[in-house]
Protein backbone atom coordinates (compact mmCIF):
# COMPACT_ATOMS: atom_id res chain seq x y z
CA UNK A 1 0.00 0.00 0.00
CA UNK A 2 1.48 3.12 -1.24
CA UNK A 3 1.62 6.08 0.77
CA UNK A 4 0.86 10.25 -0.10
CA UNK A 5 3.41 12.30 0.17
CA UNK A 6 2.21 14.97 2.57
CA UNK A 7 0.31 17.91 0.76
CA UNK A 8 2.45 21.39 1.62
CA UNK A 9 0.87 24.73 1.97
CA UNK A 10 2.84 27.54 0.97
CA UNK A 11 2.36 30.73 2.82
CA UNK A 12 2.18 33.62 -0.49
CA UNK A 13 3.79 37.21 -0.11
CA UNK A 14 3.41 39.87 -1.79
CA UNK A 15 7.05 42.34 -2.61
CA UNK A 16 6.19 45.71 -4.09
CA UNK A 17 8.41 48.62 -5.12
CA UNK A 18 7.64 51.88 -7.04
CA UNK A 19 8.14 49.94 -10.19
CA UNK A 20 6.45 46.86 -9.51
CA UNK A 21 5.86 44.19 -7.57
CA UNK A 22 6.01 40.21 -7.90
CA UNK A 23 4.16 37.15 -5.27
CA UNK A 24 5.99 34.41 -3.85
CA UNK A 25 5.71 30.96 -2.37
CA UNK A 26 7.25 30.34 0.80
CA UNK A 27 8.13 27.04 2.19
CA UNK A 28 7.93 26.20 5.81
CA UNK A 29 11.11 26.91 6.88
CA UNK A 30 12.54 28.52 10.64
CA UNK A 31 13.03 31.41 9.02
CA UNK A 32 9.92 31.45 7.39
CA UNK A 33 8.22 31.44 10.55
CA UNK A 34 10.57 34.04 11.51
CA UNK A 35 10.05 36.74 8.47
CA UNK A 36 5.92 36.41 9.01
CA UNK A 37 6.51 37.52 12.40
CA UNK A 38 7.65 41.18 10.93
CA UNK A 39 5.25 41.61 8.33
CA UNK A 40 4.08 43.47 6.92
CA UNK A 41 7.97 44.95 6.40
CA UNK A 42 9.50 48.21 4.31
CA UNK A 43 12.88 48.76 3.48
CA UNK A 44 15.28 50.03 1.43
CA UNK A 45 16.32 47.83 -1.57
CA UNK A 46 20.09 47.55 -1.75
CA UNK A 47 21.19 46.22 -5.58
CA UNK A 48 24.10 43.40 -6.03
CA UNK A 49 25.14 42.62 -9.59
CA UNK A 50 21.48 41.30 -10.65
CA UNK A 51 20.36 40.63 -7.16
CA UNK A 52 17.80 42.67 -5.11
CA UNK A 53 18.53 42.37 -1.30
CA UNK A 54 17.23 44.47 2.00
CA UNK A 55 16.92 44.36 5.69
CA UNK A 56 14.26 43.00 7.44
CA UNK A 57 14.84 43.59 11.15
CA UNK A 58 14.62 39.71 11.55
CA UNK A 59 17.37 37.53 13.03
CA UNK A 60 18.08 33.97 12.12
CA UNK A 61 20.60 31.63 12.57
CA UNK A 62 21.71 30.14 9.12
CA UNK A 63 20.29 26.63 8.53
CA UNK A 64 21.42 23.25 7.54
CA UNK A 65 20.97 23.62 4.07
CA UNK A 66 21.67 26.93 3.65
CA UNK A 67 23.19 27.38 -0.21
CA UNK A 68 25.38 29.77 -2.06
CA UNK A 69 24.63 29.13 -5.72
CA UNK A 70 20.93 29.04 -6.37
CA UNK A 71 18.55 29.49 -9.23
CA UNK A 72 16.81 33.17 -10.41
CA UNK A 73 14.08 33.72 -8.62
CA UNK A 74 14.81 31.49 -5.30
CA UNK A 75 13.40 34.09 -1.99
CA UNK A 76 16.69 33.33 0.06
CA UNK A 77 17.25 34.65 3.38
CA UNK A 78 20.92 36.23 3.96
CA UNK A 79 22.20 35.29 7.72
CA UNK A 80 25.04 37.65 7.26
CA UNK A 81 22.81 40.47 6.73
CA UNK A 82 19.60 39.85 8.32
CA UNK A 83 18.20 40.17 4.87
CA UNK A 84 16.05 38.86 1.73
CA UNK A 85 18.28 38.29 -0.93
CA UNK A 86 16.44 38.01 -4.26
CA UNK A 87 18.43 36.88 -7.28
CA UNK A 88 17.90 37.75 -10.88
CA UNK A 89 20.89 36.90 -12.40
CA UNK A 90 24.80 37.17 -11.99
CA UNK A 91 25.82 38.56 -9.07
CA UNK A 92 29.75 40.50 -9.18
CA UNK A 93 31.27 36.44 -7.59
CA UNK A 94 29.01 34.95 -10.01
CA UNK A 95 30.91 32.15 -11.91
CA UNK A 96 29.34 32.75 -15.21
CA UNK A 97 25.28 32.91 -15.46
CA UNK A 98 25.02 31.73 -12.19
CA UNK A 99 23.23 33.32 -8.78
CA UNK A 100 25.89 33.30 -6.19
CA UNK A 101 24.66 35.16 -3.22
CA UNK A 102 27.43 36.74 -1.01
CA UNK A 103 27.17 34.17 1.25
CA UNK A 104 24.89 31.04 2.20
CA UNK A 105 21.69 31.88 2.35
CA UNK A 106 18.36 29.74 4.06
CA UNK A 107 16.28 29.27 0.74
CA UNK A 108 12.71 30.25 1.62
CA UNK A 109 11.23 29.91 -1.69
CA UNK A 110 10.20 30.97 -5.07
CA UNK A 111 8.86 33.95 -6.62
CA UNK A 112 6.56 33.33 -9.09
CA UNK A 113 6.50 35.06 -12.94
CA UNK A 114 9.77 36.49 -14.29
CA UNK A 115 12.41 37.50 -11.62
CA UNK A 116 13.46 39.67 -14.43
CA UNK A 117 11.21 41.80 -13.27
CA UNK A 118 13.45 43.03 -10.40
CA UNK A 119 15.75 44.57 -12.51
CA UNK A 120 13.04 47.35 -12.36
CA UNK A 121 13.92 47.92 -8.72
CA UNK A 122 16.48 50.97 -7.98
CA UNK A 123 18.96 50.99 -5.24
CA UNK A 124 17.05 53.09 -2.53
CA UNK A 125 13.98 52.28 -4.21
CA UNK A 126 11.20 51.44 -0.97
CA UNK A 127 9.87 47.88 -0.50
CA UNK A 128 7.02 46.51 1.14
CA UNK A 129 6.69 42.93 1.75
CA UNK A 130 3.47 41.61 3.17
CA UNK A 131 1.33 38.73 3.79
CA UNK A 132 -1.25 37.84 0.81
CA UNK A 133 -4.50 36.49 2.70
CA UNK A 134 -5.34 32.58 1.48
Amino acid sequence: MATEAPITRQTRIRISWPAGHLTAGLDDTPSTQALLKALPLTSAARTWGEEVYFDTGVSVSRETDARQVVDPGTVAFWTDGDALALPYGPTPISRGDECRLASPCNVLGRLDGDPRLLASVRDGDPVRVELIDP
